[in-house]
């Protein structure tokens, strides 16, 4: 069988990050490159910060990046 490759895409978008609760997936927020000025206050202020993948996400992640 021959070695499996990381899916460089996803790698690139989300970072592994240990935690004391186990393995977060880090994924920086969808939007933030252009057409902000039309965004609200609140919506600009939540695009700053990254969000935390979920349990469903993460098998499908780490299947794809494989390096953790």
């Amino acid at each position: 069988m021959p070695k499996a490759k990381t899916h460089k895409a996803t790698a690139k978008r989300f970072a592994v990050k240990k935690s004391s609760s186990g393995v977060k997936f880090i994924k920086r927020t969808n939007g933030q490159d252009h057409f902000n000025s039309r965004e609200t206050g609140k919506t600009r202020r939540n695009k700053r910060s990254d969000k935390t993948m979920s349990n469903t996400m993460r098998d499908t992640i780490s299947r794809a990046i494989k390096n953790f």
